[in-house]
């Protein structure tokens, strides 16, 4: 049975995901900062809790883990955004941003890679629509999102042969609690939002591939492009 590491996985896309691997059989190691408002009863998911913004705890993260298994495929899925003009973000939240969307995913993916290495193993980071396109509302937060990209594309070409995967997906705007801080969000058309679970899709869809072929960057878009104001 092999073995997934996945952060954010306490809400929103994280947690569509971590139950679709439950559902595909594999072992989970789920982390998040608060298992409180979710009840999944399934042997093989294991609740991390650990705050990621701080460097120090993820370290800590990865030694814990390895004393007690090995990891074949690690998802980097926590995330935060703040948006407005740029002058109005405070530096408590552009750190937040840059910690938990950027550094921590590279900081998790070092901690683990010889590990991946030895296991072939598969990396995958959820990036954002944002990260292939100037934005005017959220330019830090797509800022952190085109690094998590790059450092993406980067890490395949170094490592790709030594048979380690590495993908981005990338979603469009999608129906979760994300948004419920922001002043907008989705539009109330169906065909103007993804799900959680077509990302966990996608999730599914990089693992059916055959050996040898790697999916290296998914985007998924909605039908149409609606923004609610609130």
């Amino acid at each position: 049975m092999k073995k997934v590491l996945i952060t954010g996985a306490t809400s929103g896309i994280g947690l569509a995901i971590t139950k679709k691997l439950l559902e595909l059989k594999y072992e989970v190691y789920g982390v998040g900062r608060d298992f409180s408002k979710i009840n999944i009863l399934d042997e093989n998911f294991h609740p991390i809790i650990c705050d990621l913004l701080k460097y120090q705890n993820i370290e800590e993260l990865a030694k814990k883990i390895k004393k007690e298994t090995e990891i074949d495929i690690l998802i980097n899925c926590a995330g935060v955004g703040f948006f407005g003009p740029h002058e109005e973000i405070n530096p408590t939240k552009l750190h937040k941003m840059i910690s938990l969307n950027l550094e921590a995913p590279i900081i998790l993916t070092q901690l683990f890679l010889r590990e991946l290495k030895k296991r072939r193993g598969t990396i995958i980071n959820i990036s954002s629509i944002t990260a292939t396109k100037a934005s005017t509302y959220g330019c830090a937060y797509s800022a952190t999102k085109a690094g998590l990209l790059h450092f993406s594309k980067g890490l395949f070409e170094e490592v790709r042969k030594t048979g380690v995967k590495v993908i981005s997906i990338l979603p469009d705007i999608t129906k979760t609690s994300f948004y419920d801080n922001l002043n907008f969000k989705e539009g109330d058309e169906e065909d103007s939002y993804i799900l959680p679970e077509c990302v966990a899709n996608a999730v599914e869809t990089v693992f059916t591939q055959r050996e040898g072929t790697v999916l290296t960057e998914i985007i998924i878009q909605p039908q149409r492009h609606i923004i609610k104001r609130k």
